[in-house]
């Protein structure tokens, strides 16, 4: 039986340490607990969740804290970034107006084969080739 990869952006696993966002880190806990066989992520949302996470927070996460939690995410499948996964980014943002970091997303995710990518920085619903954009902070998940 083959697994269907569902790609988590930085803000959801962001959320996990958002106290002044209690219904959103919820909805992010049980979405990790659901999907926790098919999580993919990559290098670049690991590095992100941890900037956020101790800078800009109004009260930051320790850096320990933080630096236990991407070693726990690293446990995920990670996804690595190439410099083919970068070229094509670039390519992305361009023709398609999307922020480079977006577009790195975006290419890491459909890289990894995944068939879902979770993330309120993207239009909920949208289909990027073989992605389906899904913000899980909408009404429904």
């Amino acid at each position: 039986m083959s697994v269907e990869w569902k790609f988590i952006d930085t803000n959801v696993l962001v959320y996990l340490f958002d106290a002044d966002a209690p219904e959103k880190r919820t909805r992010a806990q049980e979405l990790l607990r659901a999907e926790r066989d098919c999580i993919v992520l990559s290098i670049q949302v690991l590095g992100e969740f941890y900037v956020t996470v101790t800078r800009k927070f109004a009260e930051s996460v320790s850096l320990e804290t933080a630096a236990r939690a991407v070693d726990a995410f690293s446990r995920f499948r990670v996804q690595p970034v190439h410099p083919e996964t970068v070229n094509a980014a670039i390519r992305r943002s361009r023709y398609a107006r999307l922020s480079y970091w977006d577009s790195l997303i975006i290419e890491a995710a459909l890289s990894a084969g995944a068939g879902v990518l979770f993330t309120e920085d993207l239009q909920h619903g949208q289909r990027i080739d073989d992605l389906q954009i899904v913000d899980p902070f909408r009404g429904g998940g």
